[in-house]
């Protein structure tokens, strides 16, 4: 399988094009099962929010697919230990009751329609280098790799606060953005927005992030919000009619003394 990586105007790193083979498989590539890397809690809390918008999502548009956090991606049924671990990941459609991974040559197992990386110290010459070449590989159709801290640098330069790879038409993997966002992502037909002082990757209906995609607890927040508002709105109005026949009957008494004081002249 092929990946490339092109010359998007300004908004990719202007130079040659460069067209590299992804293989099929590396020894450096083999996941021991069992193994997971360490994380910090701020890398854990960007990946679970992230992936807690997307189950939102699938939730809102009923959509047939599993959005999850660091499952075993693996393409090569001859080479069955190679894959890779994304920290985020959604696929389309659901993975199978109780599958604890993605084997893609098996029924019911697509390959991701996104999955995303968060760089952290230790995996950032690895996403950089590496997380491309074996998402080429596996067949996912966008890859994001989102990097706060700018702690990586690949073949094509950086540090980039966020990356988006996208498979073509063609089938190949190109690199469509690279820089500080926001960037759209074709497959989700929305913007992955960088938010919380650069810390956050965050998806929204808009290029100005204004109009974030909610996990569920924002919404019932913000649901909660909006009916204490009806409330409280309600209340001031039923407190302005009060006061407004309130005001009306205190007129009314003083026309009515004022009518009573000229009559008994």
């Amino acid at each position: 399988m092929d990946g490339s990586v092109s010359d998007m105007a300004t908004r990719v790193p202007r130079g040659v094009d460069v067209v590299f083979e992804a293989p099929r498989w590396s020894e450096r590539w083999v996941l021991q099962d069992g193994v997971t890397m360490p994380v910090t809690p701020e890398h854990q809390r960007t990946t679970t929010l992230l992936r807690e918008v997307l189950e939102a999502f699938i939730a809102r548009t009923g959509l047939d697919a599993t959005a999850g956090e660091d499952i075993a991606l693996r393409w090569d049924k001859a080479h069955s230990t190679v894959g890779v671990d994304p920290d985020v990941y959604l696929v389309q459609p659901a993975l199978p009751k109780g599958a604890r991974s993605i084997l893609t040559w098996e029924a019911g197992h697509a390959p991701p329609r996104v999955a995303a990386e968060v760089v952290s110290r230790d995996t950032a010459k690895k996403d950089y280098n590496e997380g491309p070449l074996k998402y080429a590989a596996s067949g996912t159709r966008e890859l994001w790799i989102f990097d706060p801290e700018r702690r990586g640098r690949g073949l094509m330069g950086g540090p980039w606060v966020l990356q988006v790879w996208r498979r073509t038409r063609m089938g190949e993997f190109r690199l469509e953005y690279a820089g500080d966002g926001p960037a759209y992502s074709e497959e989700l037909g929305a913007w992955l927005v960088v938010t919380d002082e650069g810390q956050r990757l965050r998806i929204a209906d808009d290029e100005a992030g204004e109009r974030l995609w909610w996990t569920v607890a924002e919404a019932a927040l913000a649901g909660e919000g909006r009916e204490r508002a009806a409330k409280e709105a309600a209340l001031a109005g039923e407190e302005r009619e009060r006061a407004a026949k309130e005001a009306a009957e205190s007129e009314l008494a003083t026309l009515r003394a004022q009518l009573a004081a000229r009559a008994g002249r």
